[in-house]
């Protein structure tokens, strides 16, 4: 069984939604069990509408609810311990659940996964990471927004996290990496990433294969399984992505609206509309992981409705059913281990040009 911690109170809908989420994944994945955490006012009734999923939930009170609009701090200082998003969180620590999903607070969010589950060892910074469509099917993103800037040992951390997660949901074995850049030629962009790309080619991992640098439109081409950049431009990219999706829709329905004889074509043309406004469902593809963490926890959009709360609690259950922090673990490690051999090397070689 997977088992699954559930913030039912976060979220522009709350319970009325999550609850409802639960629902189509129980249809879905019937090996999953949910620990719901909320208020008893809000839950209950919602879980009286789903039987379904009250026969495999056990649910736990809680007396604080972490609103959208709280800072990071103020959460973290009123919420620790008491709240839905903590409990949620920390049954994840106790090894009572598997992972954590909610719709709240983002900062919030991240800062009491960072306090309560800790980063892994070696992992300097957390990172989200997103699915996106491509016109090769999907690729991993991150950093998406969890941090702004980085330097080329956290970018390596980031290639190693989201290499570990494509494999994961992707079943590749050997992912291909890329680095975010300006231009694909090795004399451009940030030194930074220039470092990183040096490192990431030296160190050739067994985990992925570096690709080398790419450039914005191809994280929409597919050009690699996974695209790597700090979380400044990472979340520009999202929401700019997102945006475009949804002027893109209004354009289409506008023109088959203007006229008569757009209205007759748009009825002749529905199945290709119904194909590409699935393609565009950004639902399908909610959620965003949080990666470098002694566990997983995944945030859904907080203006979803039930089908994509639904998604990303199924991200999170894949994450879980491959094992995905085990896989980490093992990359970091085999990273570290070169870097180690390398130094080793490298004082060998200084000691015998001694003699």
């Amino acid at each position: 069984m997977i088992r699954i911690a559930i913030d039912a109170m976060g979220g522009d809908h709350g319970p009325e939604v999550t609850i409802a989420g639960l629902q189509k994944v129980v249809e879905r994945r019937p090996d999953v069990r949910f620990h719901i955490f909320g208020r008893d006012e809000r839950v209950r009734p919602q879980l009286a509408k789903f039987p379904r999923v009250a026969e495999v939930s056990e649910f736990t009170h809680c007396d604080v609810a972490v609103r959208m609009d709280d800072k990071p701090s103020q959460a973290l200082r009123q919420g620790r311990w008491k709240s839905s998003m903590w409990k949620a969180i920390e049954a994840v620590k106790t090894n009572d659940a598997d992972v954590c999903v909610s719709a709240g607070n983002t900062g919030a969010l991240m800062a009491m996964s960072k306090f309560c589950l800790r980063t892994m060892v070696s992992i300097e910074r957390p990172a989200i990471a997103a699915i996106w469509p491509t016109s090769r099917g999907e690729s991993v993103v991150l950093d998406v927004g969890a941090t702004i800037g980085a330097d080329a040992h956290q970018l390596i951390d980031f290639a190693i996290l989201g290499s570990a997660m494509a494999r994961a949901i992707f079943a590749i074995e050997r992912p291909s990496v890329g680095l975010l850049n300006v231009g694909v030629e090795e004399v451009k962009g940030q030194e930074e990433v220039k470092e990183a790309g040096r490192l990431l080619r030296e160190a050739n991992l067994k985990s992925m294969d570096y690709h080398g640098f790419v450039e914005g439109d191809d994280i929409g081409k597919g050009s690699v399984d996974v695209v790597v950049t700090e979380g400044f431009a990472g979340n520009i990219a999202l929401k700019t992505a997102e945006g475009t999706a949804r002027q893109i829709g209004g354009y289409l329905r506008e023109a088959m609206s203007r006229t008569l004889m757009s209205k007759i074509g748009a009825v002749f043309a529905r199945d290709a509309f119904n194909r590409l406004r699935e393609k565009m469902d950004v639902r399908k593809i909610n959620g965003g992981v949080f990666l470098g963490l002694n566990g997983i926890v995944v945030k859904s959009h907080g203006g979803t409705d039930d089908e994509g709360f639904a998604a990303a609690v199924e991200l999170g259950y894949d994450m879980a059913r491959s094992r995905l922090i085990d896989g980490i673990r093992r990359d970091i490690e085999a990273f570290h281990g070169h870097i180690a051999e390398k130094r080793i090397a490298m004082e060998e070689d200084s000691a015998a040009s001694e003699d």
